[in-house]
C-alpha cells in the first residue's frame, strides 16, 4: 500500500502519519507540505518532499511518479496568517484540491480522501435542527474558507460524475479537538466570558482528533467512499459550555452586535464585520448518523465528553452538568 498525504506537517497530518506508521509499518508512506516536517527522520517507509499544493504541475508530476493507491488530501488553510490575501487561499484551498484530483485521475489513483467542512454546510437560517449529508452544501459568502470548501465540494461532485473509477471519501468534521489544538473556536473559550446571539443557542459539535485519525486510517485501509460528517453524539450550547468553564455567559441581541461590528470594522478595529455573526447564529449541527451505520465507525467521545477531554488536556477546571 503507498499513501501519500498533503499537508503532512500540519497537526492532523503528522498526527496520521505517526498513527499509520506505528500500525501499518509495511506501508509505504509519502508526505508532501510547503514547510518541512520535524520529527520523523528514521523512518525507512516514510519519504517528505517539499510541495506547493498550488503547484499544479509539480503536484500532478509528483502523483504520476510515485503512482499512491491512496491520497489523503489535507493540505488547505484555516487559520490565514496575517497578510495572506483570499487569492492566495483560493489557490491552496480550492485550485491545489483541484490539482490533486487531476492528478489521481491521470496516474489512475484507486481512491482520494478529502477533508472538507462542516463549514462547507454554510451558516443560515434555513439550517436543519440537525444536517445531514444530503443536505445542500451553500458554504458562507462572509466566511473564506467556508466559501472556498463550498468550492470544493462542487468540484468533487463534477468528479464524481466525470471520474467514477476514482473512490472519494468525502469527510465533513465538526470542530476538532485534541490534548494540542489551538484554533479560532478554542481561543473563544479563553475569553473571560463567554459570547452568544441572544435567542440563539449556538450548539456545537465536537469530535476528538483520535476519532478523526482512526476514520483516516479506517478509510485507507478499507478503500471506503462516500459522504461523511464527524462528530460526536449530541451538542453543547454555548450558554452549556460557558456553565461548564465556569465564566459568564452574555448573550447580545443580534442588531446591537452587528452595529458595533461595523462601527469597529469601519475604524479597521476588527477582521470581523457585521455577516460574519451568523457564524454563531446558525450553527451547522451535524449528525453523525451516517458515519456510525454506513461507515460503520462509533466515535470514541460524544461531543460533550470531547469538550471534557479537551479540558482535562489543557488543566481547565469545569462543572459536569446536565445537557438541555
Amino acid at each position: 500500500m503507498k499513501v501519500l498525504i498533503t499537508g503532512g506537517a500540519g497537526y492532523i497530518g503528522s498526527t496520521l502519519i505517526q498513527h499509520l506508521l506505528q500500525t501499518y509499518p509495511n506501508w509505504k508512506l509519502l508526505a508532501t507540505d510547503i514547510k518541512p516536517m520535524l520529527g520523523f527522520q528514521n523512518f525507512p517507509n516514510l519519504e517528505f518532499q517539499l510541495l506547493e499544493i498550488s503547484d499544479r504541475n509539480a503536484v500532478i508530476d509528483l502523483i504520476q511518479t510515485w503512482q499512491p493507491n491512496s491520497i489523503v488530501h489535507l493540505a488547505s488553510i484555516l487559520n490565514p496568517p496575517p497578510g495572506m490575501s483570499e487569492e492566495t487561499q483560493w489557490k491552496i484551498d480550492v485550485h491545489g484540491t483541484k490539482n490533486v484530483l487531476d492528478g489521481a485521475v491521470y496516474a489512475k489513483t484507486e481512491q482520494v480522501i478529502i477533508t472538507s467542512s462542516g463549514a462547507a454546510y454554510g451558516y443560515h437560517k434555513e439550517n436543519k435542527e440537525w444536517i445531514e449529508e444530503t443536505d445542500p452544501i451553500r458554504g458562507h459568502s462572509a466566511f473564506v474558507y467556508s466559501k472556498h470548501k463550498r468550492e470544493v465540494e462542487e468540484i468533487l461532485n463534477e468528479y464524481r460524475t466525470n471520474s467514477p473509477d476514482l473512490k472519494q471519501l468525502v469527510l465533513r468534521p465538526g470542530t476538532i479537538l485534541g490534548k494540542n489544538v489551538n484554533n479560532l473556536i478554542t481561543d473563544m473559550f479563553q475569553k473571560p466570558f463567554v459570547m452568544g446571539i441572544l435567542g440563539h443557542k449556538s450548539p456545537f459539535v465536537f469530535i476528538w482528533d483520535e476519532d478523526v485519525i482512526g476514520i483516516i486510517a479506517k478509510g485507507i485501509a478499507e478503500k471506503k467512499e462516500g459522504i461523511f460528517n464527524l462528530a460526536g453524539d449530541g451538542a453543547l450550547s454555548l450558554k452549556e459550555i460557558s456553565r461548564m468553564i465556569r465564566k459568564p455567559y452574555l448573550p447580545i441581541p443580534a442588531f446591537l452586535l452587528q452595529s458595533i461590528l461595523w462601527i469597529l470594522r469601519r475604524f479597521r478595529l476588527t477582521q470581523y464585520g457585521p455577516d460574519q455573526i451568523d457564524f454563531l447564529r446558525y450553527r451547522p449541527v451535524l449528525s453523525n448518523k451516517q458515519l456510525k451505520s454506513v461507515f460503520g465507525y462509533i466515535p470514541k467521545y460524544t461531543s460533550k465528553e470531547t469538550f471534557i477531554a479537551y479540558l482535562n488536556a489543557k488543566g481547565v477546571p469545569y462543572d459536569e452538568i446536565e445537557s438541555f
